[in-house]
């Protein structure tokens, strides 16, 4: 992913972030560098993925071919599985499984067959 440094973000060098990504608007983006982001994910703006300095002061680790939503918080020692969607303004602070979508706080949505 290539990244163009602007005042109003916060992405150390140290953040592992995956080929393929998307940021496709680069305003007040915080991100952990002890966070892990897999490939082909899309992070919007106001995302914020950082450590729970209160607990364990460990970040999150992001699956591949994850979108996440403008203004989400994920934050803390969890996993977000691969192709996950975290919607706009969530609050995510447990794991989250593979295919899931995420909205509110910590609300899985359950796919429903019709």
């Amino acid at each position: 992913m290539k990244l163009t440094y602007n005042k109003y973000n916060h992405i150390p060098l140290e953040t592992n972030i995956g080929g393929g990504g998307r940021i496709p608007h680069l305003l007040g983006i915080v991100l952990s560098g002890k966070a892990s982001i897999g490939e082909q994910c899309t992070i919007m703006h106001q995302v914020t993925i950082g450590v729970d300095e209160l607990k364990n002061n460990k970040a999150p680790v992001i699956g591949n071919n994850v979108f996440i939503g403008a203004g989400a918080k994920i934050i803390g020692n969890i996993t977000v599985g691969n192709n996950v969607v975290i919607g706009a303004g969530a609050i995510v602070t447990k794991s989250v499984p593979n295919g899931k979508t995420v909205v509110g706080i910590n609300r899985i949505i359950e796919q429903s067959n019709g």
